[in-house]
């Protein structure tokens, strides 16, 4: 037997007897009824400007709107004719958004416009995703005590796992890449190029149907896509981080999740807060670029 096989099966062995060991000594509490992890996602209005509930959600949007604004003036005031490693960053950044995303899906003339802001959706929806892992003082439902001051307790919170902001997002999608196919072929020529080259008769009005109603769900798949990503991620992280030992009452299912839960933690911030920021981007380009598109 190899010496890292040996080490492996001494890990599982020493992680199998912490488990019992944790199993021995704390047993089972019974189920906890008390403890209600929707409440994690709940929105509780810290307080009100206008006609503006100020939450948790509020702030994370605004934390992201803060840094997707700084960091792009930061870079461009200091940009070198050597760059650093924090410039060759940006501009590989920079060159994804403006030549794969952009200006893979729509003409040099069209990506020009459109640039700025399939750009600044790309990197809004990514700081939000990014700052969704990041531990802040927003449970106001649990507090700590810090030298005589309740703090809230630190949790984890996404604002795009809330449906609201994506479906804006996406109705934005829609609204801009109908315009452009209507500015660009006309009321009627848009609706006509719904349908594909060659389909004639009875069949064109069923197909014009469904290519009515594979729009609207442009809308649905954009949002619920991105919202189900993150609310699910953060929901696994959640049960796998303690949540699920506490509702069963029983420590050594903790012993056994947060090594999953830390993996899944990893695994969302490292993958999947990127991958749904450039889903989300890709398709917004890939429909602006098609709304114009001679042929469907």
């Amino acid at each position: 037997m190899s010496k890292t096989r040996k080490l492996v099966f001494a890990g599982l062995g020493a992680y199998v007897l912490l488990i019992v060991l944790a199993l021995v000594f704390f047993g089972s509490a019974g189920r906890n009824t008390e403890f209600k992890p929707q409440n994690e996602f709940k929105l509780d209005t810290w307080f009100s400007i206008g006609p503006i509930d100020f939450n948790k959600a509020v702030l994370y949007l605004v934390l992201a709107a803060v840094l997707t604004c700084w960091t792009m003036i930061y870079v461009a005031r200091r940009m070198q004719q050597r760059p650093n490693r924090v410039q060759t960053a940006v501009e590989t950044l920079y060159g994804l958004m403006r030549d794969n995303i952009t200006r893979g899906n729509m003409d040099n003339r069209m990506a020009a416009k459109w640039f700025p802001f399939i750009g600044s959706l790309f990197l809004f929806i990514w700081f939000s995703n990014l700052l969704g892992f990041i531990p802040l003082p927003t449970n106001t439902g649990e507090k700590f005590n810090v030298f005589g001051a309740n703090i809230p307790s630190f949790a984890i919170y996404a604002a795009t796992a809330n449906l609201s902001i994506p479906l804006v997002f996406s109705l934005m999608v829609f609204i801009f890449y109908t315009t452009e196919g209507i500015r660009a072929k006309g009321l009627v020529g848009y609706l006509k190029s719904l349908i594909p080259a060659g389909v004639h008769g009875p069949m064109a009005a069923g197909i014009f149907v469904l290519e009515l109603l594979s729009n609207v769900m442009r809308i649905i798949s954009l949002s619920v896509r991105l919202f189900a990503n993150m609310l699910a991620g953060h929901l696994i992280i959640l049960f796998m981080a303690g949540g699920l030992a506490i509702l069963l009452g029983v420590a050594a299912i903790g012993v056994i999740a947060l090594p999953l839960g830390f993996a899944i933690y990893v695994f969302e911030v490292g993958l999947v807060a990127t991958l749904q920021a450039f889903i989300f981007a890709t398709l917004s380009a890939i429909y602006l670029g098609g709304s114009v598109a001679e042929s469907h």
